[in-house]
């Protein structure tokens, strides 16, 4: 039985307070139409953020943009993708857009993102067949940067661009360097449970300014210059409009309080939970820096794990299991993985933790309460 007290979000939204002014705006000026000032002005908060002398174009959805940057990269039906298998399928679905085949990788234990190991064993044996893979997809799951100097080292040695997701990792570092401007292009997601949001929406990152170019002509139907509807390639309707593009604004302004908001919630759990036997906190590698979007934990087992979902649920706390592998999911079942183990285990014990930055104490109290007395009966 469902119990009747206050509900406890994984990751709800968290309003700053300007971002009303904003879309106060584009009503006021009529500018309610996909593009307008609030999308020039997002792209330039968020590229002055992620800094690195990068471009933005922004974009309906995460999705969108990881689906853009496969076109730009030439992606197309018969193609190999290569894409981490422990993470959200919006990773992988898009590869499939294109009419090319995934082929999975498995994670490393460090960080549990993309093996370096299994990704250069996936392109020897795709070189060995004549089918060398077009791209590249690394995810920084739940905030935790991948290792981006063993991924970038394999993708010059064979020449395959990188597609960095960094949907949940806007506000995390690696060796000092913001994610988000780690990869040949790079994606980031304004989905309502992310660390910032624009209730939806999303951006492709590049360095190359006609790459930027050539996503914003994609995204916004490919209409060739004329005075009439023409179109030579096919197009999408991806563009970002004016209204939710200044939601994005005013969450710009708050961007490093709610990341640090995540961290001091990780804390919070680490500090109370680490030293109870059979739970593991992901750490961060040296050089690296999460913003914990999500607190994960590691229990014993699969049974242990829903002991503890099953009570937070039965208090009205959301929580939820680690990204099921995409190699496991029904969709892929055809597709070819190279595997370890590691993301099948993190899926089995793995936990989200109740992680936004409008929580208070009271609530991540509640949480670490319950765990220790569902772990310590």
């Amino acid at each position: 039985m469902i119990a009747t007290n206050k509900k406890i979000w994984l990751s709800s939204p968290h309003l700053g307070g300007t971002e009303q002014k904003y879309v106060a705006e584009a009503f006021s000026t009529n500018w309610v139409a996909p593009l307008g000032p609030n999308v020039d002005a997002f792209e330039e908060a968020i590229a002055l953020y992620l800094k690195e002398d990068v471009h933005v174009a922004a974009v309906a959805s995460g999705t969108s943009a990881i689906h853009l940057a496969l076109v730009l990269l030439g992606v197309g039906p018969g193609d190999d993708v290569l894409c981490q298998s422990f993470t959200f399928s919006a990773s992988a679905n898009p590869i499939l857009y294109q009419g090319a085949n995934p082929i999975f990788i498995d994670s490393e234990a460090d960080t549990w993102n993309i093996s370096a190991a299994l990704l250069e064993e996936a392109i020897i044996k795709g070189i060995q067949k004549n089918k060398k893979p077009k791209a590249i997809v690394a995810v920084h799951l739940y905030g935790m940067p991948y290792d981006a100097l063993a991924i970038n080292q394999i993708s010059k040695k064979y020449n395959i661009p990188v597609i960095e997701d960094s949907a949940e990792a806007l506000g995390s570092e690696y060796l000092g360097i913001k994610c988000g401007t780690l990869g040949d292009i790079s994606i980031l997601s304004f989905n309502g449970n992310k660390i910032i949001t624009t209730s939806g929406g999303g951006a492709l990152v590049t360095q190359n300014k006609e790459l930027k170019k050539k996503a914003v002509f994609l995204a916004t139907q490919a209409r060739d210059n004329a005075p009439h509807y023409q179109h030579s390639v096919v197009g999408y309707n991806y563009r970002m409009s004016n209204v939710v593009a200044g939601i994005g604004r005013g969450q710009m302004e708050v961007l490093n309080d709610r990341v640090l908001a995540r961290r001091k919630n990780y804390q919070y759990y680490r500090e109370r939970l680490e030293n109870i036997p059979g739970i593991y906190f992901l750490r961060e590698p040296e050089g690296t820096k999460s913003n914990r979007w999500l607190t994960t934990i590691l229990l014993n087992s699969y049974e242990e794990r829903e002991r503890v979902r099953l009570c937070l649920e039965n208090e009205n706390i959301d929580s939820r299991p680690l990204w099921k592998p995409m190699h496991l999911q029904p969709v892929f079942k055809n597709a070819l993985a190279y595997t370890n183990g590691v993301s099948e285990m993190l899926f089995d014990r793995g936990l989200c933790l109740p992680s936004g930055s409008n929580l208070v104490e009271e609530d991540l109290e509640k949480v670490t309460n319950l765990i220790k007395n569902t772990l310590l009966r």
